[in-house]
């Protein structure tokens, strides 16, 4: 069933999205298009314009009112806890834990839009196990994988249906990172659709349903898994 409240079916769509930092320019004219119950990856290299692309969705970084918009409403330029309260919510890179906090209260941080929907405590528990075991303590005394399902766990307590997840693998063991990702079709199935920015270029590929990569703060190449080539990728990736 189509809930994007768009004509278009889209649950985001961004058209010409510029993004600046000062007097720098990070991202040049960006269209991107993402559907209800999709999981897209955007790839890239360092310095690409990922995250600053996220941070623009987020609220984080000014845009046109007119450059986003999700679920059938313009959003560029709207605070983030507005943003959250409309259902997009993020992973952020370096998963930012309250080292005051336990894991439990961690978590807890994440429900404070109070939105309606699947998630609470015990269905995050549910799908990270070692999660409830760990409750009490300081969530940054776990390890990575561990802060990385709090940090999922917190941005799920929201009750997104478009989950952010900006470079979920990184400094992490590959073990960790296939039980991590073998949770996005139990997320999705939840209801919520996933954009999640990521440098393993075949991460990427396995676990989205379309890929974009970005290079020098504009969009290289898109499509589906299937259909692009590794000197595609290559090039659009590298520049070569």
């Amino acid at each position: 069933m189509n809930r994007s409240n768009d004509p278009s079916g889209l649950l985001l769509r961004v058209r010409a999205l510029d993004a600046w930092y000062g007097d720098f320019q990070a991202l040049y004219g960006v269209d991107f298009d993402l559907r209800e119950g999709e999981t897209v990856a955007i790839i890239g290299a360092n310095g690409a314009g990922k995250t600053t692309f996220l941070r623009s969705l987020c609220g984080v970084l000014t845009a046109p009112a007119q450059a986003i918009r999700y679920a059938g409403q313009d959003i560029g330029g709207l605070a983030p806890h507005h943003i959250v309260s409309l259902g997009v919510a993020m992973v952020p890179e370096g998963r930012k834990l309250f080292p005051s906090l336990t894991v439990e209260e961690n978590l807890l941080v994440g429900a404070h839009a109070r939105r309606p929907g699947p998630w609470n405590l015990a269905e995050v528990y549910a799908l990270f196990p070692i999660l409830s075991d760990k409750r009490a303590q300081p969530g940054t005394q776990l390890s990575g994988g561990q802060q990385q399902m709090v940090a999922i766990g917190r941005a799920l307590m929201a009750n997104p249906r478009l989950l952010l997840c900006d470079e979920i693998s990184l400094g992490l063991a590959p073990i960790v990172v296939r039980e991590i990702y073998q949770m996005l079709p139990t997320i999705r199935a939840r209801g919520t659709s996933v954009l999640v920015v990521e440098q393993d270029v075949r991460q990427a590929l396995r676990a989205a349903d379309r890929v974009y990569c970005f290079q020098e703060g504009r969009v290289s190449l898109q499509g589906t898994p299937s259909e692009l080539t590794r000197e595609q990728v290559a090039q659009a990736y590298f520049g070569v």
